[in-house]
């Protein structure tokens, strides 16, 4: 019996399978306690080192290294490490990727590039990491996540989503609001206006509808209330719901099991997607009739995608699916 990444994805690209949450973390002692919950929690989460607020003024170059060897330690048992360098109007940026890529390159799960303004501006960032990899004889693509928060990137969205080695579009909602020099009550940062004012909901639409057309994961923005699991779960699961978003930050420990939660798959659609692909596979991927409905590769795509999200979430499948397809 063939595998489903054998037989159903000839016809094109598939989106990416990452975690539903990124987490970030600045300082060392952050970052440690936040591998150390990866470590608990199992490989749900991913792990955003920052190197752009996380740094403190003057200590860059340390706060880089600091990464490197974090990232390159025992304690990264997952290798679910990534990190976010400097914005390209920062003179570091050059130097956060002459340290990080050549000294940690093998192992990052990705790089995520903050404030772009415009499409030539983060085109000559991921060309530049590109050389750098090419000069430290790294082969593979390191994934590059874009951070969407400015007037000018929005407005170049299409182009961007089309950049070599994205993997994610970020949305950073509290940037975005600011650059409206309050035309966009701060209030707006917040549920229940964050969804509901036409300028964010036609911002978050377009990430969403830019990222998922060029097979590319758009990621919603952080709850700003740390400790009120509810409404993290609550903004999540509007997100995913209502904008097509498929991953969130958190930027609290607690807000990591409610963002994975609200962005779990349906379980009966999970029940009837372990059925359809084990129905699928014992027809050789051919056409099947399931509970009175036809399917064919189309809808066993879409089941094979959910079935791995849900894996990478946490969620417990039966035992004859993890031995067939896991």
């Amino acid at each position: 019996m063939t595998h489903p990444n054998e037989e159903l994805f000839e016809s094109g690209k598939s989106l990416p399978i990452i975690p539903s949450c990124e987490h970030f973390a600045g300082s060392e002692k952050l970052i440690l306690k936040a591998l150390e919950l990866q470590k608990k929690l199992g490989p749900i989460f991913d792990i955003t080192c920052d190197c752009e607020d996380g740094a403190q003024v003057g200590s860059e170059v340390e706060h880089a290294n600091m990464v490197v060897r974090v990232v390159n330690s025992d304690a990264n048992t997952h290798g679910m490490a990534g990190v976010r360098i400097h914005d390209y109007s920062n003179e570091n940026w050059k130097s956060d990727v002459d340290i990080l890529v050549p000294n940690a390159g093998e192992k990052l799960a990705y790089i995520t590039i903050p404030k772009c303004t415009s499409y030539e501006d983060v085109k000559e960032q991921i060309e530049y990491i590109q050389k750098t990899c090419k000069d430290s004889n790294i082969s593979r693509e390191i994934p590059i996540h874009i951070l969407i928060e400015t007037h000018g990137s929005l407005r170049d969205i299409e182009k961007i989503a089309t950049l070599p080695w994205l993997q994610v579009l970020d949305f950073g909602l509290m940037d975005f609001v600011s650059g409206y020099q309050g035309a966009i009550p701060a209030s707006n940062m917040r549920s229940p206006g964050q969804f509901e004012h036409k300028l964010l909901s036609r911002a978050k639409a377009e990430v969403t509808q830019a990222a998922l057309s060029n097979n590319v994961i758009p990621c919603h923005n952080v709850t700003l209330d740390l400790k009120n699991q509810y409404q993290t779960y609550s903004d999540a699961s509007r997100a995913r719901n209502e904008f097509g978003f498929m991953r969130m930050w958190s930027i609290y420990p607690t807000q990591i099991t409610a963002i994975v939660d609200a962005m779990k798959p349906d379980f009966d659609e999970l029940k009837a997607a372990e059925g359809i692909l084990m129905a699928a596979q014992d027809a050789s991927w051919g056409p099947i009739q399931y509970d009175g409905e036809l399917h064919d590769r189309a809808t066993y795509r879409y089941f094979w995608e959910l079935l791995q999200r849900a894996h990478f979430s946490g969620v417990k499948l039966s035992d004859e699916v993890n031995k067939r397809f896991f």
